[in-house]
């Protein structure tokens, strides 16, 4: 029986997105989505009310981010977009699987600069730098195809963002045909010849180590077993950590950020890296020296030629790979060193901590103490997430959610309420400093409304801490980074959340309890210079 001719554009393309699993849609409704709305009232489709679509943006990216389900954003066209693209940005440098739909002007005004309301040249040349596929649909008959486009790209390629704008004309015309979601391509697989020699290089190594990524997300007891075969040290980027536990005697975690674990990698003579760019964010040097021979895994093609050419090159999906190469692993000598050399590594980074970071690590060990291993933790750009990065232990993927490759102030607050949302049944906490959660603070009311139960513990120092210690560090006198703050407590009380400022560990653990309890969100206030900080 054919879908009816009473049902619009916007009304079925909410139908076909409950074919295509989504239950949760991030936006703010505007003139432009009335169809969509229209949609909304008939489906099982959950609409959260952002405060702001960077918001919305930024929880569409939580929840895929924590999940691996694409994340989606409904936004009107024009600045619903453009205050979206900072969370599609984001996305798209740390490979997360957001689409992002919105309206545009009626398709008989593109282009023309009439000054019609929200009106954007080509809105999708706006996003097209920062998605996989970025497309308007000039029919009804374009929008099946380019939502089985974007679906495609998340199941079976690089899951970076995608972007469709149907114009406000297209989404009131009536579909005449049932649109059905389509069967999605499967991920490539690596060639027999391709793991035979993975395993080659691998089992004749004398210091093999393995570099995992976000990517390896899924491919975590492969590797692990991999690791254990080889007696090869396991390092992690931010979104990599947990893939293997990082409380593992052969893992160091996000190390990369650490001179220690750089000079220790040069030692490689085999370098297995899967699902990692090796990128610059996590290391925070312009090219990590790597002297032994690399052999990359990943499911983007570009990666095999760039900084670090890969001398044998797995085009594959990571999960597959890994399983390959740890099934023709066969019974090679494991290096016994490894496990002594990581364990020194840990103590060396301990010891070499600087003030700042010692404080965090207090902070970090109580709350590491207090919640459950199961805990996803969602962070905003903040001194806190750096030093956790390498200091505190998650013991699985996804568990903890770092977005160093865009690092962009504001994401925090708003991806833990996407996680929580995605996860419902997992407690999810958000890490922010005080001058990133400023950027979406009005997110607040939304977890609110929402009656989430998440901890926020805001680090405050009193100032983009970050940008001043650098500006120091180069003799530059300060500028813009000490302006004054609310009074955080207030703020979120005014929020219809529970707020606290503790002062001690115990404070800091009560109230962490407390809040998991709470049938709202509770802002943890953590004073940097308190004396109970002191190392």
């Amino acid at each position: 029986m054919g879908l009816n001719k009473q049902l619009t554009v916007g009304q079925a393309v909410i139908k076909l997105l409950e074919q295509y699993g989504v239950d949760t849609l991030f936006g703010i409704p505007g003139v432009h989505t009335l169809d969509f709305c229209r949609g909304l009232n008939i489906s099982q489709i959950k609409h959260v009310q952002a405060r702001n679509e960077q918001g919305a943006g930024f929880m569409a990216d939580g929840y895929a981010r924590a999940s691996g389900r694409p994340g989606v954003a409904l936004v009107i066209s024009g600045p619903g977009v453009t205050n979206a693209l900072t969370a599609i940005g984001q996305a798209f440098a740390d490979s997360i699987p957001v689409l992002l739909l919105s309206a545009d002007a009626a398709s008989n005004t593109l282009g023309k600069g009439w000054g019609v309301l929200h009106e954007v040249p080509c809105l999708t040349d706006t996003t097209k730098p920062l998605t996989a596929l970025a497309a308007t649909a000039m029919a009804p008959a374009d929008v099946p195809e380019l939502l089985a486009k974007a679906f495609a790209i998340f199941a079976s390629e690089r899951p970076r963002p995608v972007h469709i704008a149907i114009p406000i004309d297209i989404l009131a015309m009536p579909v005449e045909e049932e649109w059905h979601a389509v069967n999605l391509p499967e991920r490539p697989a690596a060639s027999e010849r391709n793991i035979k020699m993975a395993c080659e290089m691998l089992s004749q190594a004398s210091h093999p180590m393995i570099c995992v990524g976000g990517g390896a997300a899924w491919a975590g007891i492969h590797i692990k077993q991999i690791a254990e075969k080889l007696g090869a040290p396991v390092i992690a980027s931010t979104a990599g950590k947990g893939i293997v536990d990082d409380s593992h005697p052969l893992s160091l975690s996000a190390g990369t950020v650490r001179g220690e674990v750089q000079q220790y990698l040069k030692l490689a003579d085999v370098v297995l890296a899967i699902g990692t760019e090796l990128s610059e964010v996590d290391s925070f040097v312009e090219t990590l020296e790597i002297n032994g021979q690399v052999i990359r895994v990943d499911i983007d093609p570009r990666k095999m030629t760039d900084l670090y050419p890969a001398d044998l090159a797995l085009i594959a999906d990571a999960e597959m790979a890994a399983e390959a190469i740890n099934l023709g692993l066969h019974n090679p000598v494991p290096r016994q060193q490894s496990h002594a050399e990581v364990a020194e590594l840990r103590k060396t980074i301990r010891s070499n901590l600087g003030n700042r970071e010692a404080r965090h690590c207090i902070a970090l060990d109580v709350l590491r103490e207090v919640l459950d291993d199961n805990t996803i933790v969602m962070t905003d750009i903040c001194q806190l997430a750096y030093t956790g990065a390498f200091a505190f232990n998650v013991s699985a993927p996804r568990q903890w959610n770092y977005p160093a490759g865009y690092c962009t102030l504001g994401c925090g607050l708003p991806g833990a309420i996407g996680a929580k949302l995605a996860l419902p049944d997992i407690p999810v906490i958000c890490f922010a400093g005080d001058g990133g959660f400023m950027f979406t603070v009005q997110e607040l009311v939304t977890a609110a409304e929402l009656k989430l139960p998440i901890p926020i513990i805001l680090w405050n120092n009193h100032a983009l801490q970050q940008i001043k210690d650098d500006m120091l560090a180069r003799d530059i006198e300060p500028v813009g980074v000490l302006g004054i703050n609310p009074d955080f407590i207030a703020l979120a009380k005014s929020c219809h959340c529970a707020a606290i400022t503790v002062d001690s560990a115990e404070s800091l653990t009560s109230a962490v309890k407390d809040a998991f309890n709470n049938d709202r969100p509770t802002l943890i206030e953590i004073n940097e210079n308190d004396s109970w900080l002191n190392a």
